[in-house]
């Protein structure tokens, strides 16, 4: 059997690989891809492996966005973090789907729901519940809290009270409404596919703001826009050329 591991946790992505060993020695895993974008790619350039393994989050989006994009005409099992709202949603179109951490023993049965239904894919790849789950996740699956880590303690804080999230040095920070900054494990790509779009813009490479953050925003050189952000008085918070109109439709809806 050929699989295809859609995941962007590292981790998540060497376990499932693992267990697919551990279960059966044939399986080979043609590729590990971390990205909605080099996924859909990856379907336009390669015939469909046997099976799809595919993390619902990942660093650029909804992994239901790559049907959107593509024809993807192989079973699929989803692994997912959510534990409720969408899981009748993905066994409508799905072989199944597995809980992270992924447990060997359900590993199993889900490969071998697999062999007995495999041939029925195009049953399974109804579109329209496929169109309707990816609405309800759009919908329901912004991160609403992130952890954070500082001396012995861990806090969670919750993305309302978050006013920005900046990179610096390849490490990920965000600061609060109170002004207090924290690491967190997360890259900026990954951050901007977890918050409200309606609430949070990437303005450039580094930044991401929180629109409550946004004090004031001056016309500057080259046709860039320079904000005024809450504890960030003193630098240059600038909104990248290519993304001056897109911000200005955000900041008007």
């Amino acid at each position: 059997m050929k699989v295809l591991v859609v995941e962007d946790e590292k981790s998540a992505a060497k376990r499932l690989i693992t267990l697919l060993g551990e279960i059966d020695p044939s399986i080979k895993v043609l590729q590990v891809i971390d990205t909605v974008k080099n996924t859909v790619q990856w379907f336009k350039d390669n015939e469909p492996p046997d099976l799809l393994f595919l993390d619902i989050q990942l660093a650029d989006g909804l992994g239901f966005e790559i049907f959107e994009k593509t024809d993807v005409r192989c079973p699929v099992i989803f692994a997912t973090a959510y534990d409720q709202y969408a899981l009748k949603a993905f066994e409508v179109f799905s072989i199944d789907y597995l809980l992270k951490p992924i447990d060997s023993d359900k590993l199993n049965k889900a490969l071998e729901k697999y062999e007995r239904i495999v041939g029925a894919t195009e049953q399974l790849m109804d579109k329209s519940t496929l169109l309707n789950a990816l609405a309800m996740m759009r919908e329901k699956s912004y991160k609403e809290r992130f952890i954070v880590k500082f001396g012995g303690h861990i806090k969670s804080i919750p993305a309302g009270e978050i006013c920005c999230f900046f990179s610096e040095e390849k490490i990920t920070f965000l600061t609060t409404n109170e002004g207090r900054k924290y690491v967190v494990d997360y890259t900026i790509e990954q951050i901007e596919g977890l918050v409200d779009p309606g609430r949070f813009f990437r303005i450039n490479r580094k930044y991401i703001i929180n629109l409550a953050a946004v004090e004031d925003v001056v016309v500057y050189s080259n046709s860039r826009l320079k904000l005024v952000v809450k504890h960030f008085q003193n630098l240059d918070v600038i909104v990248a050329r290519e993304k001056v109109q897109d911000f200005k439709k955000w900041l008007d809806r």
